[in-house]
C-alpha cells in the first residue's frame, strides 16, 4: 500500500507518527464540532497532547495565519479598486469568521508536526 508523504498527511489533518489515523473528530465543515480532537491516535495510539497546555504555542501559529488572511484580503480590496474603509473592515472581519475553523485546525495540526517531538513511524498502526 502507498504511504501518504509528510505533506499529504499533515494537509489531510493525519497522524503524524502513523499517517493514518484522523487528529480531528470531525470534518473541518462540521460547524458544531470542527474543534473537536482525538485523545489518542485510533491507528496507533500516540498521544496528540504530548504534554500539558500543548497547543498554547498554536496560537501564534493561528496568529500567523490571520495576518497573512488579512494582508491577502487587504492587498487584493486595494488592487481591485481601494473602496471605502467600510468595505475593508466588514471583508476582514467576515474572512475571520469564515477562516477561523481552518485556522484553529491547521494551527494545531502544524503545531504538532513541528512541535510535538512525534516522528514516523511506518511500522505503526
Amino acid at each position: 500500500m502507498h504511504e501518504k508523504s509528510w505533506k499529504g498527511a499533515l494537509c489531510s489533518g493525519k497522524c503524524p507518527k502513523c499517517r493514518k489515523g484522523d487528529i480531528f473528530k470531525t470534518s473541518l465543515f462540521d460547524l458544531s464540532g470542527f474543534w473537536k480532537m482525538n485523545n489518542n491516535c485510533t491507528q496507533c495510539g500516540v498521544s496528540f497532547e504530548p504534554e500539558p497546555g500543548f497547543y498554547f504555542g498554536a496560537m501564534f501559529v493561528s496568529y500567523a495565519l490571520s495576518v497573512a488572511l488579512f494582508a491577502t484580503i487587504g492587498i487584493a480590496l486595494y488592487v481591485l479598486g481601494n473602496p471605502a474603509d467600510w468595505v475593508y473592515l466588514l471583508s476582514i472581519v467576515g474572512g475571520a469568521i469564515l477562516f477561523t475553523p481552518f485556522s484553529f485546525r491547521y494551527s494545531r495540526i502544524l503545531f504538532l508536526y513541528f512541535f510535538g517531538g512525534i516522528h514516523y513511524d511506518p511500522a505503526a498502526g
